[in-house]
């Protein structure tokens, strides 16, 4: 690292998560838009689809608490690049499972997407853990904010695409297509991602601006892996008050976000009677408006913590008007104009975006020790939101005969969130771990302290 002029590397590893993520959400996405046509050719029902969908979160949850540990303990790079390359080849391999029977095919697909879920787990703590690294404290809304609403950039510039390639050459080819480019971007990845220390193209007056701003530069420095789980770190965690209102309200967010990745389109398809190719160009408005509402909601938090405010207004004021605003997803059950639907159905996306800001609350509180396994966990419990919420929804379009309630449940799950951050999360701190006791030392309380970051 030489001095002069400050570099600017830290927002070429924000392109990078950005770009990543925007595959990761394109892959989970593949499913959802071949839906409908996965439904006639397989001739599964609404609950068997509602199954389907919800075996990426299976894994996916379970993967979360080793994912981070394996951050902590091999580095972001290495394992971040082995989950990209892993998960795009099982998504390739979904495009083949149409040459199976009936049967085989849909629990061959259950499982791919199970193996798709589990290989994905180390993506979100990966984005947090190299956001708290490589970006200050007052930069980290904003940066966590970007690498968020890719979820968001991956439905405006994939649904499209996708709905055109399963109307024009059938469903099995969004696999395949979708899984080749992660391969590619698996071996981008390498040659870009370093720890700030290492990283080829940084200089010192950048390094110096991260380090003293609050960055956690030395998270992956050699000879300081964490040997295994952190048990006690992991119960510290699990009885702080603050810790589970964040989980709390990311699981109800992660319910919103659900319903668009996998009902939405079929939502379009079945209730409003639009055709695939339509569903696809007409998912990516709502999509556009959460994006907008994402990189807003992270720029309006830093503006505020910029401005004086506390590191607990800044962050809660955007997550508690943006979850109110989502709700508005329930009045789509009161009009029948098409543009008024899709309206709604944009306004409450762009709440939604806005609302999101758990990764840098995540970024915020995470004990240096475990900044993986921190996001682990978090990402564990906003995920079981990806299991129920297919589920669920597949119950009630069964029960009922239309989505009606489906988006009821969804808007609830936002008013839900906004209790959590009104009245469980309380200040949002820095976690600072009582270490476990050593062979021969005092023992620990195991009681949690708290530091402001």
């Amino acid at each position: 690292m030489q001095s002069s002029k400050p570099t600017h590397v830290r927002y070429l590893i924000l392109l990078m998560l950005f770009l990543v993520t925007t595959i990761n959400y394109a892959d989970r996405a593949t499913i959802a838009i071949a839906g409908s046509s996965l439904q006639k050719d397989l001739g599964i029902d609404a609950v068997t689809l509602g199954y389907i969908f919800s075996a990426f979160g299976w894994a996916y949850v379970a993967g979360q608490i080793p994912g981070g540990w394996l951050l902590d303990r091999f580095g972001s790079k290495k394992i971040y690049a082995l989950s990209i390359f892993t998960w795009s080849l099982f998504t390739v391999l979904q495009g083949f499972v149409g040459e199976f029977g009936m049967s085989t095919a849909i629990v061959a697909l259950f499982m791919l997407r199970f193996l798709v879920g589990l290989a994905e787990a180390p993506s979100f703590p990966g984005n947090a853990r190299i956001v708290a690294a490589w970006f200050p404290t007052a930069e980290r809304g904003t940066a966590s904010a970007i690498f968020n609403s890719a979820q968001y950039f991956a439905t405006v510039l994939f649904a499209p695409l996708m709905g055109w390639i399963v109307y024009s050459f059938g469903w099995e080819h969004v696999f395949i297509v979708m899984g080749i480019l992660g391969i590619v971007v698996s071996l981008i990845w390498l040659k870009v991602i370093y720890s700030p220390r290492e990283h080829p193209r940084i200089n010192d007056a950048e390094f110096k601006h991260i380090a003293e701003n609050g960055g956690m530069v030395d998270m992956d420095q050699r000879g300081k892996k964490s040997d295994g789980p952190k048990w006690d770190y992991i119960r510290q965690l699990l009885t702080n008050r603050m810790m589970l209102g964040v989980y709390l309200g990311q699981y109800c967010i992660n319910g919103i976000t659900y319903f668009f990745l996998t009902w939405f389109p079929v939502y379009l398809v079945q209730e409003r009677g639009m055709t695939i190719l339509k569903a696809g160009f007409i998912a990516s408005l709502p999509a556009i408006c959460g994006f907008i509402g994402g990189v807003l909601g992270g720029v309006i938090s830093d503006y505020l913590l910029r401005k004086g405010h506390s590191l607990t207004f800044a962050r809660k004021a955007p997550i508690i008007a943006g979850l109110l605003v989502s709700s508005s997803i329930v009045a789509c059950n009161y009009v029948d104009v098409e543009w008024m639907v899709v309206g709604f159905m944009a306004l409450a996306f762009f709440g939604k975006g806005v609302g999101a800001l758990g990764w840098a609350v995540v970024s915020d509180t995470s004990p240096k020790q475990i900044a993986g396994l921190s996001g682990g966990l978090f990402n564990t419990f906003g995920n079981i939101a990806s299991i129920t919420t297919p589920i669920v929804i597949g119950y009630i379009i069964s029960s009922t005969g239309s989505f009606k309630w489906a988006l009821v449940f969804v808007g609830a799950n936002a008013l839900v969130a906004v209790f959590s951050y009104l009245v469980i999360v309380g200040p949002i701190k820095r976690v600072v771990l009582k270490e476990p006791p050593t062979q021969g030392g005092t023992e620990a309380t195991g009681k949690l302290s708290q530091a402001h970051s």
